[in-house]
């Protein structure tokens, strides 16, 4: 383990697993650091500390973060390695048993993790196990830009839906949101910093501003006065909490892009009802609908659950003729994992695993031709592309206002710079689109 009497003698890697929420805090951490003297590690250099963020909304995200942390203490075996994150809010003694864990704290201890790793230094304990606290409360403020051109701007954390098969609610809490005029004067800041674009995270953003008189409506009003920032994307919202009156006014914006990210998690009703989902597939349908209405151009990313308990053979096909019916432009697959402690454990009928593998590549299926399908309509025309940093000997990439993946052959001077760029060929993957300058 180091054996560093100051900060300033630090070095730091960072490793995020999950949501866009973990990358926007992060970053803030690498930034709390940063102001402490720890400075970030650079490719080829060896960390004295790892900061390992992590997810645990799956069985599989578990089984990836305990994969990571014991991929870094072999890699860097005098490393101290500090776990934060949903996993480590959920299961903290099984992370503090991993060899190389110095520090283990849960979500709501992210922005102190500089104080417990100065706290682990001069104790010498084997390790620091913070206890997770059940009742979490604060908001902890987060935005920050990481390794992307793109920023994550924080504005709700938490959730109070309690759906039978997540844990979110237990490893993030009651919901809780940031205060207008701060977001607001952060997002001044990312254009001061020359940012173009900030992504609007959160665990449940429709539901920011639950038990005041402000609304996700008011603050994306707000946001949209700010000069300087020509994006904003909205990330996942539940169905029911996105109104046509947002839908209508992201329409009319010229900085809210066609972008919409919601979870419907099943197509059959039956299901929704087992989840404790608070919309059924007829509203589910009616705000996909709308959106093609006001903005047919708009990218709609969808969250679908496979393998649910309470999903039985009959269930699946009904959801499955839902999906496809729907003129959507991406599934996000997660193939159902039983969590411990959640409610949806006293369902009946259950999923064999591999039925649940079937039915995703069914699903995936659909998925890849409804991204190609909708990619296929833009071949031929210029869209904005937001060009992200260059990657060494590999075209410049970047997304379009309606989150199409472009790469283009471009000069560095672009990097981070809103260009028009004409749409030519779809990859074989279907992935991206490759494209020319249109200047």
């Amino acid at each position: 383990m180091i054996d560093n009497t100051t900060f300033g003698n630090f070095t730091a890697s960072f490793h995020t697993l999950g949501c866009k929420l973990n990358f926007a805090e992060t970053s803030t951490v690498a930034k709390i650091f940063a102001d402490r003297g720890i400075r970030r590690a650079q490719a080829g250099e060896t960390p004295d500390i790892c900061v390992v963020n992590t997810c645990s909304v799956t069985e599989l995200a578990d089984k990836k973060c305990r994969q990571a942390i014991r991929s870094l203490h072999k890699k860097h075996p005098n490393a101290a390695i500090i776990v934060t994150g949903c996993y480590a809010q959920l299961k903290s003694e099984e992370v503090a048993a991993i060899d190389g864990v110095a520090v283990v704290a849960g979500t709501d201890r992210k922005l102190l993790l500089a104080d417990y790793l100065d706290q682990w230094l001069k104790t010498h304990e084997p390790r620091t196990l913070i206890t997770p606290t059940k009742d979490i409360r604060a908001f902890s403020p987060s935005c920050s830009r990481g390794d992307r051109t793109r920023y994550f701007l924080k504005v709700q954390d938490g959730c109070d839906y309690y759906c039978t098969y997540c844990t979110i609610p237990m490893a993030r809490g009651r919901s809780r949101s940031g205060n207008i005029d701060d977001l607001v004067a952060q997002a001044r800041e990312v254009a001061a910093e020359g940012g173009k674009e900030i992504v609007i995270t959160g665990v449940n953003i429709g539901d920011f501003g639950k038990g005041r008189t402000d609304t996700f409506f008011d603050l994306i009003k707000a946001l949209d006065e700010v000069e300087g920032i020509e994006r904003y994307r909205i990330s996942s919202i539940e169905p029911n909490l996105l109104t046509d009156e947002i839908i209508e006014w992201v329409a009319a914006s010229k900085r809210f892009m066609p972008h919409f990210h919601i979870p419907l998690q099943s197509g059959n009703d039956d299901v929704l009802k087992l989840m404790h989902r608070h919309y059924d597939t007829a509203l589910f349908r009616s705000k996909v609908e709308k959106i093609r209405t006001t903005m047919p151009h708009a990218f709609i990313g969808v969250d679908l659950i496979v393998g649910a308990r309470g999903e039985t053979p009959e269930r699946f096909e009904l959801s499955r003729q839902f999906v496809e019916s729907l003129d959507i432009s991406r599934l996000h697959i997660f193939t159902y994992s039983e969590r411990p402690g959640t409610k949806a454990l006293n369902i009946e009928h259950v999923v064999d695993q591999a039925e649940k593998h079937h039915r995703t590549r069914i699903m995936l299926d659909i998925s890849e031709r409804k991204l190609r399908d909708f990619s296929n309509r833009f071949i031929g025309t210029t869209r904005p592309v937001l060009l992200e940093h260059p990657r060494r000997n590999k075209p410049m990439s970047g997304f379009t206002d309606n989150y199409l993946k472009v790469e283009v052959s471009a000069s560095a001077q672009l990097s981070n710079q809103v260009t028009p760029v004409t749409l030519d060929a779809l990859s074989e993957s279907g992935e991206e689109i490759t494209g020319t300058l249109a200047l």
